[in-house]
């Protein structure tokens, strides 16, 4: 039991046999769908700097006597299918993903994440808890050489010194968002340090995406109450649009509307007490990235199938490359759950061996809880993404 049903490394298989692209699963899922408007809202840039490209990792992270973000790199590579492509892991990746979307439907588009280094409080770089770094310019750069498959979203600390003119300049560059994990930056959100950031977010309409909840890919050392979803009624209140990256389902945070010392409750009660104070309607949002994996599936993933009241504040992304990480997910534990039919099973296990992008659509169009599933305005993300006010 303690074996992933697909094992623990991706085999990277090629193109979708036919027999599975032709699959009514798979051409059932696009029923109704508007490919142009499919924009994948969570997706992440990883490499080596192997191209120039100025990521930068921290040795660590690359040192067997770490052993657990070691391991946490190579799953993401394998997941990726850049492992076996020493010195030219930054192409491999760019080009497997690629690869993916061909798999999709013509118009689907990923948002690819820039990554920001972690900050101290005087806004200086902390090189020492920075596990790596994903420049701004490469991710717009990648967007920019293949326009028909990705945007991109900066990282910018709002702790830095020139961080709204880092953001005006992102703005001007077409980016589509900002991108926060509070734990792993050394962000916390309900600070007066950010007030400047928020503002200018809000001038230039740049919604913000964030992480709430436990943090497990990016462990720096900062405190996890950094992604306490109440944290984020900072943001809200200077009209900031805010997504809460997996809806938070994930971990324990305080009550914080309790007191500092309130108590640890489940952190996605956090977020759905925000998704009900009809203040914080237009503003507050959630992402599907990542709920399905099996260390989220459960009560909060039924809960957003069945609150079709929240599904035009619902974002659809993959979070890839982790659909590709095998012991992630599983597809028999959602069905033991009733979140997804037997029959779908051997269909999707079969899809996700060759483009875990394509299983993770198709598996989000077939959940069902309560008898509903999710609106197929949750998949069509552009018009968030792309607001003209």
């Amino acid at each position: 039991m303690l074996w992933p049903e697909q094992g623990f490394f991706n085999p990277c298989l090629a193109l979708l046999p036919r027999e599975l692209a032709e699959h009514d699963l798979v051409q059932s899922a696009w029923d109704g769908i508007d490919t142009s408007r499919v924009w994948d809202a969570h997706a992440h840039l990883i490499g080596t700097g192997d191209s120039g490209s100025g990521i930068a990792i921290n040795p660590r992270m690359e040192s067997l006597f770490n052993p657990g973000g070691y391991a946490r790199r190579m799953f993401f590579l394998n997941a990726a299918c850049a492992h076996e492509s020493p010195g030219q892991i930054d192409r491999a990746y760019v080009e497997r993903m690629l690869k993916l979307v061909d798999g999709l439907r013509p118009g689907v588009k990923l948002l690819l994440f820039a990554f920001e280094s972690a900050h101290a409080e005087d806004g200086k770089l902390d090189a020492e808890r920075t596990n790596f770094y994903i420049p701004d310019a490469y991710a717009r750069d990648v967007a920019r050489a293949h326009p028909r498959y990705f945007e991109w979203v900066a990282s910018i600390h709002p702790y830095r010194a020139d961080c709204v003119q880092a953001l005006e300049q992102a703005k001007r560059d077409r980016a589509r968002a900002v991108k926060w994990i509070p734990a792993a930056m050394g962000i916390d959100p309900a600070s007066p340090r950010c007030d400047r950031f928020y503002a200018a977010l809000a001038r230039l309409d740049l919604p913000l995406v964030t992480h709430s909840g436990l943090e497990r890919a990016v462990i720096s050392g900062y405190s996890q109450d950094l992604g306490n979803p109440l944290r984020l009624r900072r943001p809200l209140a200077a009209g900031v649009r805010v997504v809460v990256a997996h809806c938070a389902s994930m971990g324990t945070d305080r009550d914080l509307d309790r007191g500092a010392d309130g108590p640890l409750v489940p952190s996605f009660e956090l977020f759905a007490r925000l998704m009900e104070e009809a203040r914080y309607d237009g503003r507050l949002y959630g992402d599907l990235s990542a709920m399905p994996q099996v260390n989220r599936a459960g009560p909060a993933l039924a809960r957003v199938i069945e609150r079709s009241d929240w599904h035009a504040r619902l974002l659809n992304g993959s979070d890839y490359p982790l659909p590709g990480v095998m012991p992630l997910f599983s597809v028999d534990y959602l069905v033991s759950l009733g979140l997804l039919a037997e029959r779908a099973a051997p269909v999707l296990k079969a899809i996700r061996a060759h483009n875990p992008l394509l299983f993770d659509f198709v598996l989000k169009r077939n959940l069902r809880s309560g008898g509903k599933s999710l609106a197929r305005g949750v998949f069509e993300t552009r018009g968030f993404f792309e607001r003209v006010v």
